[in-house]
């Protein structure tokens, strides 16, 4: 016997949370799977379908939701931003000198996390096969920074103090004290840009009296495949947009209970009569604990799910670039991407 429509459609729009599981987590919307649904893709469709709502975007963080596309571009989406679209990083430390604590790989790998405001969009990938022969780079595909520090004892502190702020000086080296070294004409070039790293309060390291670094770093176009300090965000990520659904009227003290299973501001309790019911207000602030499922009295009355279409993406920028930008130069990545491929087809086509 053919399962009932609303059940088939439950089936492929929603993910549904169960006390011991999670069903309908497999994409089923494919041609001749379910009887009377035309599931063949129709560019008409997706287009009438597809949407992009930006909920939140500020300096550093960007919240939006992606509707009507499959899990599978979603996902290639979010690791495309963590992987491939490019910034700018250091790649090669000089150290010319190191007398602190911190062993000399120890400090280049610490710099090389260190992210850095230059917009990748107005440089080119350095050539690996010309390295060797032009170890200096150049002012279209290096930037140059340097770091020279030494600490001394302050000749006005305290004798009785024991506070190294106050004894030393220059004892903690911050990104602050990174500079930007100008290669060929990158100074007009570049007149209105501040580069040099994103934050002046990382802590590099820590020095005394007599201690010292100089050091010269080269920052290189590259992608987050390639190595972790090229990705352009601190977290990008998704998750489906939560559906709660009350099967019947909850009053009284379950009512409280069922609020307090919940996320803050989730489920709402209005005044009905003299009783105080429970009203679902905004799912989407769930974190999908399952939380009343634990409840005997409550588990029966309440639905959990999923839309499975609707994904809410949160992007996290480390401050080289906007999070907008960065959603942007991701979807020509990934424009670039299919492109590729309808080429690769037509030349398999001819072949």
């Amino acid at each position: 016997m053919a399962a009932p429509r609303t059940n088939v459609d439950e089936i492929r729009s929603r993910v549904i949370l169960g006390e011991f599981g999670v069903r309908n987590v497999h994409t089923t919307e494919f041609p001749g799977n379910y009887p009377g649904y035309d599931d063949t893709w129709d560019m008409q469709k997706f287009q009438k379908n597809f949407r992009i709502d930006v909920v939140h975007l500020d300096e550093s963080s960007m919240e939006f939701d992606m509707v009507g596309i499959d899990a599978a571009i979603a996902n290639a989406f979010r690791r495309i931003l963590l992987a491939e679209v490019p910034t700018m990083a250091i790649e090669k430390v000089f150290i010319y000198n190191n007398t602190s604590i911190v062993q000399d790989e120890v400090l280049a790998h610490r710099l090389g996390l260190i992210p850095i405001k230059a917009d990748p969009r107005l440089f080119e990938y350095r050539n690996t096969v010309e390295e060797s022969a032009e170890e200096e780079g150049s002012e279209i595909d290096t930037i140059q920074l340097q770091l020279k520090i030494k600490c001394s004892k302050n000749p006005r502190a305290s004798k009785d103090s024991s506070d190294p702020r106050e004894l030393y000086l220059n004892h903690m080296v911050y990104s602050k004290d990174i500079r930007w070294v100008p290669i060929g004409n990158q100074a007009d070039v570049f007149a209105d840009s501040s580069i040099g790293p994103v934050h002046d309060d990382i802590l590099i390291a820590q020095l005394r009296p007599g201690q010292e670094l100089d050091i010269i770093m080269h920052c290189v176009k590259g992608i987050g495949k390639d190595h972790a300090k090229f990705s352009p965000v601190a977290t990008a990520s998704y998750r489906l947009l939560p559906e709660i659904t009350l099967l019947e009227p909850v009053e009284g003290e379950k009512a409280e209970r069922l609020k307090r299973c919940f996320s803050r501001g989730v489920i709402d309790l209005e005044d009905v009569k003299g009783k105080k019911v429970a009203k679902v207000v905004n799912s989407r602030l769930d974190t999908c604990s399952r939380e009343v499922l634990r409840h005997e009295d409550l588990k029966n009355v309440v639905k959990l799910g999923r839309v499975r279409d609707h994904f809410i993406f949160t992007v996290e920028s480390t401050g080289i670039l906007p999070p907008d930008v960065l959603v942007t130069e991701a979807i020509k990545v990934l424009m670039a991407k299919c492109q590729r491929f309808l080429s690769e087809l037509d030349s398999a086509e001819t072949v």
